[in-house]
């Protein structure tokens, strides 16, 4: 297998576009949980089911990612990317004009199913189209746009829940989604075919027992489970944890559950991957020791997170934390592209997303569920001593040879 030499479009150009998409996936991930007293308030929802339509989300994101990772692989990224797009529009509008929590249900189920098309297939022809010196800060720049639907899920979502309702954000995202996939066809559309990985592709079951025999590919498959598991647990409650704890309003802990940790996570996406990059140069393991530095510096910022009651002390925790995520989000794909070859990456990426959903859902569930017995500040302990594990096991991970992988120098 060879690598491609000449990208179909410009690496930064593609990354500018994918940009967006990532933005607007994150912003409605996370608008939901800022909304999450209007739901409970309309639909009169217990904390079981509020926990439920992040989890329902979850796994049929999880489940389907591998799928819809392979079939990326096999027949296009970028058609996987517009037919994810679409669905996400239509379900997204169709969120906001659901009349029970079980309308909610099924809608964030069919989000689950678009998303599952997108982060799989972007990351993998990103690290397809970008050479292993510019791998890292393509990523982290993707990445970016992640962070920004987050903040603006957080602030953008509060700020409409105190002022106009639920029920029109999911509206305005839906129109928004449709009108950049017209843009994003016709600019794909117009540069060419993309080339994909090389023409002896395994079918979906011979990818998986590849994949499953690849030395590193099961403890990355562990690591990136902890720090999904971790991801979500803040995505979904901490807004919940900083109304009750710190008595926010929606607006205001909408805004410090997502700024401070997305602003960190933004120099260290940047900083990460330009590190990782420069590293990995000089020693095959950089981007693996970088990994592990993200996943080792947030973990006592974690634990202080669950224990503080000061909100200065919150705001550092939130930070470090941020800044050690952004080492690991700039480098996920990138490590992966290390130890598999390109027409697996996708897949691989696909069956990271299916171990981290399921754990995280069932998690991000009961977190809920047990709220008011144990609270929540025992989540943030446990992703505490998850995240120093997962840092710890990273270290296990060698590259594979450039012939196991097949890549080139370009």
């Amino acid at each position: 297998m060879t690598t491609t030499k000449r990208p179909f479009i410009n690496p930064w150009l593609l990354v500018g576009l994918l940009w967006v998409v990532a933005m607007l996936n994150y912003l409605d991930r996370q608008v939901i949980f800022s909304l999450f007293p209007l739901l409970e308030e309309e639909f009169a929802a217990t904390g079981l089911e509020l926990g439920l339509i992040s989890t329902v989300f979850l796994w049929v994101y999880g489940f389907v990612s591998p799928f819809a990772g392979y079939m990326a692989d096999r027949f296009g990224r970028v058609r996987i990317i517009l037919f994810g797009l679409i669905i996400w529009s239509a379900a997204t509008w169709v969120t906001g004009h659901v009349s029970s929590i079980q309308g909610m249900l099924w809608a964030r189920a069919v989000m689950g199913l678009s998303e599952a098309c997108y982060i799989p297939a972007a990351l993998a022809l990103i690290v397809e189209v970008h050479s292993e010196k510019s791998r890292g800060l393509a990523v982290g720049l993707h990445q970016s746009g992640l962070y920004t639907g987050v903040v603006l899920g957080g602030v953008w979502g509060g700020w409409m829940g105190d002022n106009h309702g639920w029920r029109p954000v999911f509206t305005i995202l839906g129109a928004v989604g449709v009108a950049y996939f017209l843009l994003l066809w016709w600019l794909l559309s117009r540069r060419g075919k993309e080339a994909v990985g090389d023409a002896r592709k395994p079918d979906l079951l011979g990818s998986f027992r590849q994949l499953l025999s690849t030395k590193g590919f099961l403890i990355l498959t562990v690591v990136f489970t902890g720090f999904a598991t971790t991801n979500w647990l803040i995505y979904a409650w901490l807004p919940t944890y900083l109304r009750e704890n710190f008595q926010l309003s929606m607006t205001g802990a909408g805004f410090a559950a997502t700024f401070y940790i997305q602003a960190a996570s933004y120099v260290g996406i940047f900083v990460g991957g330009a590190v990782a990059d420069r590293w990995s140069q000089r020693n095959k393991k950089g981007r693996i020791y970088t990994e592990a530095i993200g996943l080792g510096i947030g973990a006592p910022f974690l634990l202080l997170l669950g224990m503080t009651s000061s909100y200065p002390l919150l705001v550092i925790a939130l930070l470090v934390y941020g800044l050690g995520r952004g080492f690991f989000d700039a480098n996920a794909m990138p490590v992966l592209s290390q130890i598999a070859p390109s027409h697996l990456r996708a897949t691989g990426y696909g069956i990271f997303n299916l171990a981290g959903c399921i754990v995280g859902g069932v998690t991000t569930a009961f977190a809920g569920f047990f709220k008011q017995a144990l609270g929540l500040s025992s989540a943030f302990t446990l992703a505490a001593a998850l995240s120093l594990f997962c840092a710890l096991l990273v270290l296990l991970v060698k590259p594979a040879p450039a012939s196991v992988i097949g890549e080139e120098p370009r």
